[in-house]
């Protein structure tokens, strides 16, 4: 009988869930976000400067973290100008745990419990695995991977204690395919992007529905950091313009989208990868660049968001 009632269970609520999200894709409803605080980590330059500025104009209190302090001064100038009248920002190397945990208590008494955490900073060094030496690599992971498991150890106590609160992973598409020359880099997007999600169920199972979850992952993003980088067929996987993503991410954490791949196309790629052979998968990822599209790489010889 259990078996029977909890696959009737199953049925009825797929079709709603299904109909549900139809629903959302044609008619989208927009959360309020006036008043949250959103810390965004990696804020210096690049995509975590952009999603800054997306967000100086909604009435947030802004919380800014970045090792480069420079660039930390400007994105603080950037959206003040832009109508941000409550901005903090921290030098922060986020792949510290301590450092993060002695700065998440000084960002809890001065400006109080983040709201919306965006785990955006990560760098790329662009060698093969055996071209990379281990101390390269274990800051992949530590900047990548193992900073996303200390904010949110910092961050979301507070959040599921109001039941309320938005935790955003910033991965890539090298999360979830594998790229010829980026091992260190894809492992440490597999691995955030496995937290993220394992971390999403988590928060199902122990009921708060309150806290929200997007998991982006963007194909490769015109910011410089795979400066070099040439993409096979730009008008099907084209290198992203960083305007683009900031809002597409902002956008998703208004209509609480769980899952952000852009472009779409990488929705398709995801299914071809679960459904063809192995030797078919290595075609198809020789088709469109993803043996070759590091063979170019030329990057920016520091952190980069």
């Amino acid at each position: 009988m259990n078996f029977i009632l909890e696959t009737l269970h199953l049925i009825v609520y797929s079709i709603y869930y299904v109909l549900e999200a139809i629903v959302k894709f044609f008619i989208p409803m927009r959360k309020n976000i006036a008043g949250e605080t959103v810390l965004i980590t990696g804020a210096g330059s690049g995509i975590g400067r952009l999603l800054a500025l997306e967000f100086a104009a909604m009435d947030v209190s802004l919380v800014l973290w970045d090792i480069n302090v420079d660039g930390l001064k400007e994105t603080a100038q950037a959206v003040k100008e832009k109508g941000a009248s409550r901005v903090n920002y921290y030098r922060v190397d986020c792949s510290d745990r301590d450092a993060v945990y002695r700065l998440a208590d000084q960002v809890k008494r001065e400006v109080g419990d983040v709201t919306i955490l965006i785990n955006n900073a990560g760098i790329v060094t662009g060698k093969k695995f055996l071209d990379s030496p281990d101390a390269v690599i274990e800051k992949t992971l530590q900047v990548n991977t193992m900073a996303h498991f200390w904010t949110y150890k910092a961050f979301l106590p507070a959040m599921t204690a109001k039941n309320h609160g938005h935790l955003v992973c910033v991965a890539s598409t090298a999360g979830l395919l594998g790229v010829n020359g980026l091992a260190d880099y894809c492992a440490s997007k597999f691995a955030v992007v496995g937290f993220a999600e394992s971390v999403a169920l988590e928060l199902v199972a122990m009921g708060h529905d309150g806290v929200k979850t997007t998991i982006v992952c963007p194909y490769f993003i015109n910011t410089g950091m795979f400066d070099g980088c040439i993409t096979k067929w730009p008008r099907l996987l084209p290198l992203l313009e960083p305007d683009y993503v900031a809002k597409k991410i902002v956008n998703a954490i208004q209509t609480n989208q769980t899952f952000l791949y852009v472009p779409r196309s990488v929705y398709l790629l995801m299914i071809l990868k679960s459904l063809v052979p192995y030797k078919e998968a290595v075609l198809l990822r020789s088709y469109f660049g993803a043996l070759s599209f590091m063979d170019t790489f030329k990057g920016r010889q520091k952190k980069e968001n």
